[in-house]
């Protein structure tokens, strides 16, 4: 019987190893072949918390550490915007808020979300023929066609929002600590910062499978999903792959492993741990697959959230000291270089050098022309985008990135999206500038400025002190500051541009059970 076994087992290692042999012959005679992609997105991530020298030597990351060594990191890349939504609509559209028409958070009653008419990389990936898998947050609408299985996707498997928009059963790491999730109707509950009234769903594809989630499981969920996707995608489908993994680390409430031997103090590594091991199931899956002409694009959505002090990431050198100086914190929510600028590595095995480094200029928005054109795809030619495609950055080490960058209003101050913090080369200008809530509790007031602070970052990344309004230096960088950004204003002021619809209603609100408290259901899967 054993000989038996070992025979059934040699025969069908046989067979996938004839099925595989067979599929790659048949892709070296046909056109060359499209590369798979996976866009990993890590949720309220600090620049300093990835790939940085840590001064007890430890290393809480050795798979995007070996992720790091596999590819190009890149030490000048900027989230599109330094919040969630508008973040994650400029990523997939290529488009600044001001055009795609998300210029803030959708809400947990939200009607609408990424504007209809707005294309996002997946639709047009899985037009070419490619199959497209999201799995996380999507934060993007989550009600009839804004569901990401009617933006492009395949199969959706994760959050509907953010994962501190809902209450659980067993709450995560959050300051101030939220209380579980309601269990009778009559049990009355007020906690001001914390959702209380809904528990937070766990969708796949349209349907609500399991309210409340259970977090501390979330992440084995969401590396089985993971794992499954790529497996259908290469094998049963035969066909390139688009995975987009938008994780609910770093963001609070924190979960980590429950076999870590977590002490209070030191939640966030545990949490960053796990994180790293989600990647690395990722990464072994495809290895495993022999999936060689694969890219893997890690990057953040925002910055760290400060007021979530010990639960809050890190913002490395990037600290915003004239913000921090006057009140309030520099990261999430505000223009300052903790607010956007992210930790990112794009790998590709024999076609990006591996463990190189670049300090090109470069955004998120960047994302969707660059995967776009490895895989041979147009975008609509009936809009403007404001990515770049960076194919000769990845293969070739140009040094050519953004000539400029704007960086949108997020909630700190200023009107929602509105283009107020411009990049040119090393320098930075602020016609607005304001502290989101620090850890300490206290937020800077909103302050316009005209002229605007000008920062030179290659000498000050700290952002501590601007230049002199005097000085020649300043006055020739403001005439191109003002040139790059009228320009860009007068393009978006005269492109296709789309309008989000942000109204809230009880309706709109997932819900599986109405009836029960917190729209309490069983597991249905």
């Amino acid at each position: 019987m054993a000989q038996f076994g070992l025979c059934l087992l040699l025969l069908f290692s046989g067979l996938i190893h004839h099925i595989k042999s067979h599929i790659k012959k048949e892709d070296e005679t046909g056109k060359k072949e499209r590369p798979n992609f996976i866009i990993i997105l890590a949720d309220d991530i600090g620049w300093g918390d990835l790939w940085v020298n840590r001064p007890d030597n430890s290393t809480p990351t050795p798979w995007l550490d070996s992720l790091m060594l596999k590819g190009k990191r890149f030490t000048d890349f900027h989230s599109p915007a330094s919040t969630c939504s508008p973040s994650r609509a400029a990523l997939l559209t290529g488009r600044h808020g001001l055009r795609n028409g998300v210029t803030h958070n959708f809400a947990v009653g939200s009607v609408g979300g990424l504007p209809l008419n707005e294309t996002t990389f997946a639709q047009l990936l899985h037009d070419a023929g490619y199959y497209t898998a999201m799995i996380g947050k999507w934060h993007l609408g989550h009600n009839g066609s804004y569901n990401p299985v009617h933006r492009g996707f395949d199969y959706y498997f994760g959050i509907p929002y953010s994962n501190d928009m809902g209450c659980t059963d067993k709450p995560g790491l959050d300051l101030p600590s939220c209380p579980p999730c309601l269990r009778s109707e009559y049990t009355t509950r007020k906690h001001e910062e914390c959702y209380t009234k809904v528990a937070l769903p766990l969708f796949e594809n349209e349907t609500i499978i399991e309210q409340p989630l259970d977090s501390w499981t979330l992440k084995e969920r969401y590396a089985t999903a993971a794992v499954k996707q790529i497996f259908t995608a290469s094998i049963s489908k035969k066909k390139p792959f688009l995975l987009y993994m938008a994780l609910a680390h770093m963001h609070v409430p924190l979960f980590h492993n429950a076999f870590l031997n977590v002490t209070t103090q030191d939640p966030y590594t545990a949490s960053l741990s796990d994180m790293d091991s989600l990647v690395g199931t990722i990464m072994q899956a495809v290895s495993t697959e022999q999936l060689e002409n694969t890219l893997i694009w890690f990057t953040g959505d925002n910055g760290p959230w400060e007021q979530k002090c010990q639960f809050a990431g890190h913002v490395g050198p990037f600290v915003g000291k004239w913000q921090t100086s006057r009140g309030g914190g520099s990261a999430k929510r505000t223009t300052w270089e903790g607010g956007h600028r992210v930790p990112t590595v794009v790998a590709w095995p024999k076609k990006i050098k591996p463990n190189s480094t670049s300090s090109v200029l470069l955004s998120g928005l960047d994302i969707f022309p660059t995967i776009l054109s490895l895989a041979g795809v147009k975008p609509p030619s009936d809009r403007r985008y404001d990515g770049i495609d960076i194919t000769d950055i990845l293969l070739n080490d140009s040094d050519v990135g953004h000539k400029s960058l704007m960086h949108p209003n997020s909630g700190a101050a200023g009107q929602f999206g509105d283009l107020q913090t411009v990049r040119l080369k090393h320098h930075k200008a602020f016609y607005i500038t304001g502290g989101s809530v620090a850890c300490s509790g206290g937020s800077g007031q909103p302050q316009y400025h005209d002229p605007p602070l000008i920062f030179d970052l290659s000498q000050d990344e700290a952002e501590e002190t601007p230049l002199n309004p005097e000085s020649k230096e300043y006055r020739s960088v403001l005439k191109e500051v003002e040139r790059e950004r009228e320009a860009l204003l007068w393009d978006i002021a005269t492109d296709k541009i789309s309008s989000a619809d942000y109204t809230v209603i009880p309706a709109a609100v997932p819900c599986c059970q109405p009836h029960n408290p917190a729209c309490r259901c069983h597991s249905l899967k």
